[in-house]
């Protein structure tokens, strides 16, 4: 059982200026996301930071969403909550792959971003990783994500936002006269 490992757990990150966080959550099954929603937040708390927070109907738009938070709002850093269990169909695989995979690419595009999408075989397993009490995979989550915020923080500024950026503020047409003649 993993609730009876030791494993290393870093320090607390620390900062001296303020952060703030978006924590998206899937609250499908809605006390699981209470309790991964509450580890979060007293993590980031407990770290000296701010959260905002925000619901999105599944755990296939958390990463959409975090995409959109990125380009358009202020946030130092992510965390991605939900619970996803498997059922009799392969939708299972499908939400925990490309649930995980957005977040992964939204990481390797710079953000700072604490994955706690639980993808587990039944309620009982959730239950012991989203209670603050049990294993508190909200609060890991954020740990995570307040960890890289740390790193990005020591490494340098911020740099442009992710996703589509146009060059300049005007609209080009294929075909347009103004565009290049590819013919």
């Amino acid at each position: 059982m993993a609730g009876s490992i030791n494993h290393y757990v870093l320090p607390r990150a620390e900062f001296d200026k303020p952060v703030k966080f978006l924590i998206v959550v899937s609250p499908y099954y809605k006390d699981i996301a209470d309790e991964l929603v509450a580890g979060a937040k007293a993590e980031i708390e407990a770290a000296g930071g701010t959260w905002d927070l925000v619901e999105v109907p599944g755990a296939l738009e958390v990463p959409t969403a975090i995409g959109i938070a990125e380009r358009m709002s202020n946030f130092d850093g992510y965390v991605a909550l939900g619970c996803v269990i498997r059922g009799e169909t392969t939708h299972y695989e499908t939400v925990c792959n490309d649930s995980s995979r957005g977040i992964t690419l939204l990481g390797l595009q710079g953000l700072c971003i604490g994955n706690g999408i639980l993808t587990v075989e039944n309620y009982e397993q959730a239950r012991v990783r989203a209670l603050v009490s049990e294993q508190n995979k909200g609060g890991g989550a954020a740990a995570a994500a307040l960890h890289l915020l740390a790193l990005a923080r020591k490494w340098g500024g911020p740099r442009k936002g992710v996703g589509f950026q146009p060059a300049t503020d005007e609209i080009q047409i294929a075909g347009d006269a103004k565009g290049p003649d590819l013919a």
